[in-house]
């Protein structure tokens, strides 16, 4: 899949960059860089072009590691904050605000965990006194790239130690192998994100298909893991209320609620910069099609679209997922 391997010079001699190059059992080319923004900044690249066949850039992570959370983000918690040790995803989803928010489709990987890991325990240590939440997720997905990264290894032991904090590790990946080997811990919550399967079949392209997802699901809550379920993009469709019944029906058959720590929603949403770049560089009809308002900046469906799609998904989950938290991710 990879044929090429970008390294800053920084890091080239770095002990994870070495591991990480063992782990390609085919012969890759590697070019070296003053810094990763050579490659990955480049305004001239085109995103669709470069997605069929990325590389991957190998790079420090410089300044700050963690970032605030909206508070209509937040799944209980109030101190929440997201990391990313990559940027960029190996799906390929049409609504995927990646591919607006990048000049490059290129995975780029920070190979500099500690250094997150510092700044990880220093927000515990400060916020002392209640919970911190910490989420992967945002800018890749957190368990996909998980047999060259190796992110769960040297995470989850940061979150073992520290009880005092959570971890969220957002995903549509079925690797769970790595997780599985794991003792569970109660501070971290495996969350899968969801479209019905027809929508996924349509626009969720290179993504396992929901069936897949939910027989993961099941092994990580049967061996002890606290797992959460996330349907953002919420997506209107043909049968919309009958589709997302039959997708948490589906669901709730086969985890029990009580290993569903929480279930979180939200509507497509873009900011305008971000949305005019995707539809520039991807002028894609399906995504389109759904009628987008500028609402304040934010390009998302009608107010009165979001109300009703709102009452449904939340009429729906309380009649099969009854007591578990719902959170509605407003913008």
């Amino acid at each position: 899949m990879i044929e090429t391997v970008y390294i800053e010079n920084q890091i080239k001699k770095h002990p994870r960059t070495k591991k990480i190059l063992s782990r390609f059992k085919k012969k890759i080319n590697i070019v070296y860089c003053d810094h990763y923004g050579e490659i990955f900044n480049i305004k001239s690249q085109n995103f669709r072009i470069q997605k069929k066949k990325p590389a991957l850039i190998l790079a420090k992570k410089e300044g700050k590691k963690l970032h605030d959370i909206p508070k209509t983000f937040s799944i209980g918690g109030k101190k929440n904050y997201y990391f990313s040790h990559m940027l960029n995803c190996i799906y390929d989803c049409e609504y995927c605000f990646l591919q607006g928010k990048h000049m490059s489709a290129h995975y780029l990987l920070f190979v500099n965990y500690e250094d997150f890991f510092v700044e990880i325990k220093k927000k515990i240590k400060q916020n002392c006194l209640e919970k911190s939440y910490f989420f992967s997720g945002y800018d890749c997905d957190s368990l996909a790239f998980d047999g060259i990264t190796n992110f769960v290894d040297c995470f989850l032991p940061i979150f073992e130690k520290n009880k005092n904090a959570i971890l969220e590790l957002r995903t549509k990946s079925v690797q769970i192998h790595k997780i599985l080997k794991h003792k569970p811990i109660n501070n971290c919550i495996i969350a899968f994100s969801f479209t019905p399967e027809n929508i996924s079949k349509l626009i969720e392209h290179k993504v396992p298909s929901v069936k897949k997802r939910i027989v993961a699901m099941k092994k990580l809550a049967d061996a002890g893991w606290k797992v959460g379920l996330r349907f953002d993009p919420i997506i209107p469709a043909c049968n919309f209320a009958k589709i997302y019944e039959n997708l948490f029906k589906d669901i709730a058959l086969n985890i029990s609620k009580e290993s569903v720590h929480s279930i979180s929603f939200g509507m497509m949403r873009f900011p305008k910069k971000m949305f005019k770049k995707m539809i520039k560089e991807y002028p894609n009809k399906k995504i389109i099609s759904l009628n987008f308002k500028n609402n304040n900046g934010i390009y998302s469906y009608s107010k009165e679209v979001q109300k009703k799609l709102e009452n449904i998904v939340i009429k729906k989950l309380k009649k099969y997922m009854k007591d578990v938290p719902i959170y509605n991710c407003k913008v």
